[in-house]
């Protein structure tokens, strides 16, 4: 499976984006898919994800009431759409894809494929 992150960009505190990722190579209704983010000088970390159905969806505290993750399995896509964006939320988020467990559900040995990131810069 291939993953294509996209929709990055700098917006003012309080703004929003939404991100896609676009998928190839595979059918990604098969596959939990979330989102992770990197902020400068700190550890990847989970944000959202999402089962196959979309039936269950599960976010970080940090993101939580402002993020929202979905998908579009005929189109093969995941989004998130973020929403009150602070500075704290700069980051390069990265779309993933695969079949954790629950207790693997935020950590990066839960999915097997990555997109490449993009980069979200919140100005204060």
């Amino acid at each position: 499976v291939q993953l294509q992150a996209s929709g990055g960009g700098l917006v003012q505190d309080g703004g929003s984006l939404r991100l896609s990722c676009a998928a190839s190579g595979a059918t990604l209704s098969s596959y939990t898919v979330a989102w992770f983010r990197q902020a400068p000088g700190k550890e990847r970390e989970f944000a959202a994800s999402i089962r196959q159905s979309g039936s269950q969806r599960y976010y970080t505290d940090a993101v939580k009431g402002r993020f929202t993750v979905s998908r579009n399995n005929a189109k093969n896509t995941l989004y998130l759409q973020m929403n009150s964006l602070k500075p704290e939320d700069t980051a390069v988020y990265y779309c993933a894809a695969g079949r954790p467990i629950l207790s693997t559900m935020r950590l990066d040995s839960g999915y097997y494929y990555w997109g490449q990131g993009t980069q979200v810069t919140v100005s204060s």
